[in-house]
């Protein structure tokens, strides 16, 4: 039987069975199946493609629908794996498919038939599924064909498919066996070894049971849920903020809110809702947000006369009543702001508050009479942006320029804070100023007579920040403890604890509740946990994993010492004060702790911060999990040059679930243009563009540039 090597091959294969190709569509390379859907016509159809081995070496390929997540644990009872499921990372040994081309058209090389294929019913024999081709660089074309075609082609080499609901793993229970055979009743089993139970483990929901740097994404999962920030909701990458995540979020809008108002700026609200014409009106921006953006369609059973775009932003919302309030330089600057949510439906895999489908933000949007004014509010705002971060939530950030690549859509510039997550070595965008020009007013007329009684449009500015700071906030901070919460935004600042026995239990209630006022009193968010159904070892290591700063432990022998002992969140240190002393001494702590927390976080991401001006160097540095400052040319072509190459290294795959059930989410590989740092260290004479070194015609570096993989 000859085995298809390359797309000639394979399309003869596919002829020889009788198989037809549905479409044929060549694009640029694509590492994940959330970028594949963005290059290609028949979105719905596109299949991702993972690989499970358990420790005895199977291998299972799953071929399922490109947003269906899978758990692990499930898959394993229904398909009556022995052991657990682990992602296999072997897929050029296995198949010959480099990573982020693994499709199941190199079935073939299965050699030793090893490789059990599972396809989501999702695909109906007659349903089209998109797949990659096999041979080198299968990832730049998307070829469709029938579900029941693929199952032709796979079984031709012998290998078996089996038909997996992947939406309802759940495996009914039964008396009956897998044979279909009534079990019996009452027989013999096998009897539990000596000495060990067989009851299931249980999973402990009250604390972190992973370290941070053995599984950041699983680590992460468990702090946000278990020290009580977020639930899950019913609706994929939406989730309930409870009280003590939202609690952050008011610390941080009172923060930002206060100061943009000295800017003369004002809130005030837009509607949820998006006309169609309205957002089409300015073809970048809509081309920007297209694949995010969420329709309202009918009314009931009625359609819509016109559908209604659920707001991905509010440039289009606003702008058309600001060409009606904005007719003389006298209505200048207009500078309005409002606290919302908005909904973006990303294809990518939710990650809470990092990536969401509804989140909530800031956005505000200033006009003004002249370019100077815009462009000095732009870097205010940003400032203030940095202020927010480093000031507020002791995360450093580094200021700069996005590149045209990056830019907000329809915009003429757009500015950056961009910070680093040391566990997964990847950079993050912290929150944008944009400066939109003049174009957003020429779409929408938004013009005034100027003081030379000459017709003049408006330039223009908008800015966010979102509640992805909390995310942020956990995976620079937190430890295997849980969260680690700078006290600027800790709902409860401080926690006393107190700790009691039958004969002095009045005493020390009473001190603990005097305390609690005079801490109170000094301005600390303080809680005094009396309650008498956990030890004080428990609430220890509650506070811990919410993260709360200080912690007052107050005892018997404390009374007698008159002192009590404070304990700190970041570090553990200890210490002892006066009672009368507390307050003042917790609030220099406070600073203190502030303080430690951001020159720690500067310290490791400086660290990892490499500056490289060779291409062996940059890869070497992104396997280091470092952000990277590498010499740029500032041409597009480049930039597109340097991403697809780093992408070539694969994409991640990492486990993340939570309670004990396993998810999935696949991150891409490839190194992005971060920002152009404000701060530019001198370029030495003669130094090349990093993208000389992978073919691109010599050019002349004009810039360091920030390049890292990101969220």
């Amino acid at each position: 039987m000859s085995i298809p090597t390359n797309r000639e091959e394979l399309k003869a294969k596919l002829a020889e069975l009788g198989i037809s190709l549905i479409a044929e569509e060549n694009h640029e390379a694509v590492d994940t199946c959330e970028k594949q859907i963005e290059v290609v016509k028949q979105k719905d159809a596109v299949a991702k493609n993972l690989l499970f081995q358990d420790k005895k070496k199977s291998v299972w390929m799953c071929v399922v629908k490109h947003d269906r997540q899978i758990d692990t644990k499930k898959l394993k009872t229904k398909i009556g794996a022995k052991q657990s499921l682990r992602f296999s990372g072997d897929s050029m040994g296995l198949l010959k498919c480099a990573k982020g081309c693994l499709t199941p058209l190199a079935i073939q090389n299965d050699a030793d038939k090893k490789i059990h294929v599972l396809l989501d019913v999702y695909f109906k024999d007659e349903s089209p599924i998109g797949v990659h081709p096999c041979g080198e660089a299968g990832n730049t074309a998307t070829w469709t064909l029938k579900a029941a075609d693929l199952k032709k082609y796979i079984t031709s080499f012998g290998t078996t498919v089996t038909e997996i609901d992947f939406e309802n793993l759940d495996v009914p229970k039964n008396d009956k066996d897998k044979g279909g055979n009534k079990k019996k009743k009452g027989g013999k089993g096998k009897k539990p070894q000596k000495g060990k139970t067989t009851e299931k483990k249980k999973v402990n929901k009250e604390g972190i049971d992973v370290k941070k740097a053995d599984n950041p994404f699983l680590w992460y999962s468990q702090c946000i849920y278990r020290s009580g920030m977020l639930e899950k909701y019913d609706v994929s990458g939406c989730y309930v903020l409870r009280p003590w995540a939202f609690n952050i979020w008011e610390g941080i809008t009172q923060f930002f809110d206060a100061r943009i108002k000295l800017l003369g700026v004002k809130n005030c609200y837009f509607p949820l809702f998006v006309p169609e014409r309205n957002l089409t009106k300015e073809k970048d921006h809509v081309e920007g947000f297209a694949p995010e953006v969420a329709w309202v369609t009918k009314s009931g059973k009625s359609d819509l006369k016109e559908p209604i775009a659920i707001r991905p932003t509010s440039e289009t919302v606003m702008y058309p009543y600001y060409s009606q309030w904005i007719r003389s330089h006298r209505d200048l600057p207009l500078k309005l702001n409002q606290w919302c949510n908005v909904v973006r439906w990303e294809f990518s895999y939710p990650t809470p508050f990092i990536r969401t489908r509804e989140f909530l933000w800031q956005e505000g949007h200033t006009a003004f009479a002249t370019r100077l004014e815009a462009e000095e509010e732009v870097l205010t705002i940003l400032g203030l942006y940095k202020s927010v971060y480093e000031d507020l939530l002791a995360i450093p950030v580094i200021k700069g320029k996005k590149t045209e690549k990056e830019k907000f859509a329809g915009g003429l510039y757009t500015t950056t804070v961009e910070a680093f997550i040391p566990t997964s070595g990847r950079g993050i965008q912290g929150a944008t100023s944009h400066c939109l020009g003049q174009n957003f007013a020429k779409m929408f007329n938004i013009s005034f007579e100027n003081t030379e009684k000459k017709k003049s449009f408006a330039w223009q500015n908008s800015w966010g920040l979102t509640t992805r700071t909390i995310g942020v906030m956990v995976l620079v901070h937190g430890d295997d403890k849980g969260l680690v919460l700078p006290p600027k935004v800790a709902p409860i600042q401080l926690v006393i604890v107190p700790i009691l026995y039958t004969k002095t239990k009045e005493q020390v209630l009473k001190k603990g509740e005097e305390l609690r006022k005079a801490f109170v009193d000094a301005g600390i968010r303080c809680e005094f946990d009396d309650t008498d159904n956990h030890n004080p070892g428990w609430k220890f290591n509650t506070y811990e994993l919410k993260g709360v700063p200080l912690r007052l432990e107050v005892g018997p022998k404390d009374l007698d010492k008159g002192t009590a002992t404070l304990v700190r969140r970041d570090d553990g240190k200890k210490v002892v004060a006066k009672f009368e002393d507390l307050p003042k001494v917790a609030k220099a702590l406070f600073v203190q702790i502030h303080d430690d927390m951001l020159n720690r976080a500067r310290e490791v991401r400086d660290k990892r911060l490499r500056k490289v001006t060779t291409w062996k160097d940059f890869v070497q540095a992104l396997k280091d999990k470092c952000m990277i400052m590498a010499p740029w040319c500032g041409e597009m072509a480049a930039e597109e040059l340097i991403k697809k190459k780093s992408g070539e290294m694969g994409p991640e795959t990492f486990d993340l679930g939570e309670d004990g059930t396993d998810e999935v989410c696949t991150m891409s590989g490839a190194a992005k243009s971060l920002c152009i740092p404000f701060k530019q260290d001198p370029m030495p004479s003669g130094t090349k563009c990093i993208s000389c070194d992978l073919g691109y015609p010599d050019r002349e570096a004009k810039m360091w540039c920030l390049f890292g993989k990101s969220y």
